[in-house]
């Protein structure tokens, strides 16, 4: 008995220990680092590193609370002397529906500049930031956090993230452009507020940059005479790909190498007058180190899983260890294999399986193998996300044509991509409504939420149901694609003013067909697994033993049972 009893006790602390490793206790973390939410990851593809020559980024906004909703603004044109008016736009603010939509209320928050207005402005898509506009240039986001004395969230400095971002849709073509655009307004008007240190991962048909921007501290003013804002940006190689997981990303610079680098003119100084590098240490100065160093690996801080993950999935044959830490991934990497758009949607949804970090082992997932219980470490994949993006610029094609945007609302484990050519001239009424506190059956993204929440009561069994709506509406749609292409190539060759109306009249009939399926999904998932049964529509009978407990459960149960008793 003696020998049970210790067994048991054996068993249930080494459970115990093995759980503690997914919560650690103390951050490796120094404290002089403010560490960003856990919150978006950005994906980046260069154009050789794809298997359809397309450059593609991607981001998911894992928030939880945040305004949801998508718009369009079409392009215009502009007389001589006019204002554009810049705005103090919140990345997590949100309004009661009642009171009207966002887009609408963040005129209110006027920060009282304006600047002079272009002739002309593109068209672009947009969320809580500038996604891709008419012209092919296509963004993604990540807060990387920045030393704490850098932050500046006085009134004084007019741009925020999502405002420069707003600004490079309307006026740049490429990715280079709306760099410089972005980096000189944040430098000339001053860059902070609510933001801190971000990265956009910025991408046109040809190439793919890396860009980061943090503020200068809450002394700056524009009297100073110096720059409001420092930032850096490096270039993805063609053949690589690279990831941003709210860390910091650009190392060692080389600004003699401008195809490759591009910087403030305070990107060295700066670090110099606060004692983030010294230039008489002999080491280069580097710049994530110097502004945004973050300590640990994926091995001793589940937290910082995702670097690692994401290396070890684009190239396994690299063999990186989770025990590298951060700091020291590469820039970028040749994939093992180029990437097509779904390779690309599939990460986005990577939940570590099978591997020390998989929310799923051992008793973890529950019954049901549920990932999205509290398990620590932090993959891809989140079940906050408010919608998740992948968008592709495709130089084969004209601008319209070429630019995709792909959007999955809420959880992307459950939830269904859907195409928006750059050339559409409106989104679904549905994209641009409903909150996380008020349940809106006008609104899209409620009706992935809906399946989403059905999916959780028995996680393993519902998303055999989900997997097999993604193919039938996902995978088709992607195949359908290069059809649409040619049809639209077609239409644009005759008479390229119609070329909107086509694509603009096939994206809204998928995305309406899409949200009612997934509500339909909604109920399937109801009705199927109602009270923890299996209800057979077709032949009006339960079939209970196909929603029985697995024996792993049931033995872990009957353990712990026992440890208790």
């Amino acid at each position: 008995m003696k020998r049970i009893i210790s067994g048991v006790v054996v068993l249930f602390l080494t459970i115990i220990l093995s759980l503690s490793i997914f919560y650690p206790q103390a951050s490796s973390f120094p404290e002089d680092r403010l560490l960003p939410d856990e919150n978006c990851t950005v994906i980046l593809v260069g154009k050789k590193a794809s298997a359809d020559g397309s450059t593609m980024t991607t981001h998911t906004a894992d928030c939880g609370v945040c305004d949801w909703t998508w718009r369009y603004v079409p392009p215009a044109d502009h007389k001589p002397g006019e204002k554009r008016k810049i705005y103090r736009i919140s990345q997590t603010r949100t309004w009661p529906p009642e009171q009207g939509l966002k887009w609408d209320l963040i005129k209110k928050d006027f920060s009282g500049v304006e600047i002079p207005q272009v002739p002309h402005t593109f068209g672009y898509l947009h969320g809580v930031f500038g996604y891709l506009n008419d012209q092919q240039l296509a963004m993604g986001e990540s807060t990387i956090g920045h030393r704490p004395k850098m932050s500046n969230p006085t009134p004084t400095p007019v741009f925020n993230i999502t405002m420069l971002t707003l600004l490079a849709m309307e006026r740049c073509r490429t990715a280079r452009e709306a760099i410089r655009l972005m980096g000189s307004l944040a430098e000339q008007y001053g860059y902070g507020g609510e933001d801190g240190g971000e990265m956009l991962a910025v991408a046109d048909l040809e190439e793919v940059w890396v860009f980061e921007i943090m503020p200068v501290g809450p002394l700056w003013t524009p009297q100073s005479g110096k720059p409001g804002a420092v930032w850096c940006a490096q270039r993805v190689p063609d053949d690589q790909v690279s990831v941003c997981p709210n860390e910091s990303r650009i190392g060692e610079i080389d600004l003699n190498n401008p195809d490759y680098f591009m910087a403030s003119s305070n990107v060295i100084s700066y670090a110099v007058e606060n004692g983030y590098w010294d230039p008489k240490s002999g080491q280069a100065f580097n710049w994530k180190k110097a502004y945004s160093p973050v300590e640990g690996s994926a091995k001793n801080d589940p937290r910082r899983a995702r670097m690692w993950r994401f290396f070890d999935l684009v190239s396994p044959s690299s063999k990186f260890s989770p025990s590298l830490p951060n700091m020291e991934f590469p820039f970028s990497v040749r994939p093992d294999k180029p990437l097509s758009v779904k390779d690309v949607m599939n990460l986005t949804r990577d939940k570590g399986y099978g591997t020390f970090f998989d929310p799923t082992r051992g008793i973890r997932g529950g019954p049901y193998k549920n990932p999205n219980y509290e398990a620590g470490a932090r993959l891809i994949s989140d079940r906050r996300a408010e919608y998740t993006t992948v968008t592709q610029c495709r130089s084969w094609l004209p601008a319209p044509i070429g630019g995709l945007v792909w959007i999955a609302w809420g959880a992307q484990d459950t939830s269904c991509f859907l195409p928006f050519y750059a050339g559409v001239k409106t989104l679904p009424g549905s994209f641009s409504i409903g909150d996380h506190w008020v349940l809106n059956r006008s609104s899209a993204r409620w009706a992935f939420d809906y399946t989403d929440f059905h999916v959780q009561v028995c996680y393993d069994l519902a998303m055999a149901e989900v997997k097999k709506a993604q193919q039938q509406w996902e995978d088709a749609v992607i195949e359908q694609i290069p059809e649409i292409d040619q049809k639209a190539f077609e239409i644009y060759r005759q008479n390229p003013r119609k070329v909107s109306d086509f694509l603009t009249g096939f994206c809204l009939n998928n995305a309406d067909r899409v949200i009612k399926a997934w509500w339909q999904l909604g109920d399937e998932l109801l009705l199927k697994f109602n009270h923890l049964s299996y209800y057979n529509s077709e032949r009006r009978t339960v079939e209970r033993r196909k929603m029985e407990f697995p024996d792993f459960w049931k033995k872990a149960v009957r353990i712990i049972e026992a440890f208790i008793e």
